[in-house]
């Protein structure tokens, strides 16, 4: 048994955790849950050896334990897989598999041995990871990339596997290969952590679940107690009793408007059967749907300048636009928030004030200096509508929580004026509570008529949100559906090849 007993860990102005205890047995799947900030990400660092409580005991088998590093909690055989990727991208998979470990001829000393390959080869067959082991981490999606970090902790035989998030860039059928995996390893009697804010993946998985709020416990749910509904009561203290909040009226307030965007056979590869062409209109909320590698994030990155268009039209309040870089497209109003924020879309180690004022400073400067003054009182208003839970916006951003980093993103194209928002997986990695927030923000903005494409991989949600659906299919559009036609089924039969509605 793993245990935490009245466990506390406070920073500076924060106190992350107060008196939580949990317990994984052997052969036990125990989901922990709770929003950002509720203190998940915390407890499971100081039972992986990343940080130290400041009081409270940790317990394995009974035996007190304290580690002082994280080598040090997998030697005990606990291994924390982090949402955030940490791989060396310039190696390839097998290397990074067993970085550090490598399988060596003639001692610790010698040359890596070639087994390395064919070890790795064996672990990856077992996830259902379909490259090659010598194949660069860089040249890898998302995805992939996801699965290499779960065979890296598969590869040291542990006891207790944390998983943190571990499906917010897997496909569907990566998903249920994984949870093929997970059942696997509980019925050989590992014991398995699992954070997700994907509700409905924590009532399919779990034996039990725990909820933290505000750095507390919040209760615990045996399996046959788990619902969404007592989920989402415990995490946030309150009823969520419409989530997704797109209603039938507003769908039809926009059917009859003229299109404000209009997008005619754009091209950004050779290998493309077809060119791409769909019409959108002001105040509509439109979803685009799709396997991983359909061509869904090319296509955004195309409208928005940074990867080459090649052939095609891009009209935009009929004015046709020649979108060469990201800095045109901002001019014209477009704007994209990018499926990976920390990396693409925010300077981790700038202040909230200056990630918000980074696309404005070429409007907010007199005299070639910028205008402070206006950054700061931009910020706090935005702080404010946006709900983004920080005492002063000069928080550095890398601190704050998943979804207050997303609406940061959010944030500072909306100090620009969007008539495209383009938004590539939003709530990948957020809350419950943040994700309804962040519906809110996608239908106050359409009410503004602005025009909204939001890529997802979650069906429920792009079901609920969307006005119409989009389908990508092998970097074409496979069909669209309108609200009364969408359906799981529906979506995935275009999404997987099949003839559909345009």
């Amino acid at each position: 048994m793993l245990e935490a007993v009245a466990v506390s860990k406070g920073f500076p102005g924060v106190q992350a955790l107060s008196d939580v205890n949990l317990t994984v047995a052997p052969g036990e799947i125990v989901a922990v849950v709770g929003e950002n900030g509720a203190g998940k990400s915390t407890l499971m660092k100081i039972l992986a050896g990343v940080q130290v409580p400041d009081a409270g005991t940790l317990r394995l088998n009974a035996r007190e334990i304290r580690f002082a590093s994280v080598d040090a909690a997998q030697q005990a055989g606990i291994v924390l897989i982090h949402q955030e990727l940490n791989l060396a991208e310039g190696l390839d998979v097998a290397a990074n598999i067993f970085l550090g470990r490598e399988p060596r001829v003639g001692g610790p000393l010698g040359l890596i041995s070639s087994r390395i390959y064919s070890d790795a080869a064996t672990i990856m067959q077992r996830l259902g990871l379909d490259v090659s082991p010598r194949a660069a981490v860089a040249d890898l999606s998302l995805g992939q990339r996801q699965l290499v970090e779960i065979a890296r902790a598969l590869s040291l035989q542990s006891r207790y596997l944390i998983f943190d998030e571990p499906t917010s860039s897997l496909t569907e059928r990566e998903t249920e290969r994984l949870f093929t995996v997970i059942r696997q390893l509980r019925a050989d009697g590992v014991g398995i952590l699992y954070i997700s804010h994907r509700l409905k993946e924590v009532c399919a998985l779990s034996d039990r679940v725990v909820v933290l709020r505000d750095g507390r416990n919040a209760g615990d749910l045996l399996r046959e107690d788990v619902t969404h509904e007592a989920l989402i009561s415990r995490m946030v203290g309150r009823e969520l009793k419409q989530f997704f909040h797109r209603d039938q009226a507003a769908t039809l307030a926009t059917a009859s408007a003229e299109p404000i965007v209009r997008v005619r056979d754009v091209r950004w590869s050779a290998s493309q059967k077809a060119g791409i062409s769909f019409d959108l209109r002001p105040g509509e909320v439109v979803g685009m749907a799709g396997l991983m590698g359909a061509g869904r994030t090319e296509l955004a990155e195309t409208l928005f300048g940074i990867r080459r268009r090649l052939a095609g039209t891009v009209e935009i309040a009929g004015r046709m636009i020649d979108v060469r870089s990201a800095s045109n497209a901002v001019e014209a109003g477009v704007l994209l928030v990018p499926e990976d924020r920390r990396r693409q879309g925010l300077v981790i180690d700038f202040a909230i004030r200056e990630n918000i004022g980074l696309p404005s400073l070429g409007h907010w400067n007199r005299l070639r200096m910028v205008d402070r003054r206006r950054e700061q009182e931009t910020s706090l208003m935005l702080r404010d509508k946006l709900r983004i839970r920080t005492p002063h916006v000069e928080q550095i951003v890398g601190l704050l929580s998943g979804g207050n980093q997303q609406k940061v993103v959010l944030g500072k194209w909306l100090a620009r004026e969007p008539k495209l928002l383009l938004l590539d997986e939003p709530t990948r990695g957020v809350d419950v509570g943040a994700k309804a927030e962040i519906y809110e923000i996608m239908n106050e903005l359409a009410k503004q008529g602005v025009a909204v494409l939001m890529i997802s991989s979650d069906l429920e949600e792009i079901l609920g949100v969307s006005d119409r659906i989009l389908v990508m299919h092998e970097q074409q559009l496979a069909g669209t559906l309108t609200r009364e036609q969408a359906t799981e089924q529906a979506i995935m039969h275009l999404a997987t090849g099949g003839m559909g509605n345009s």
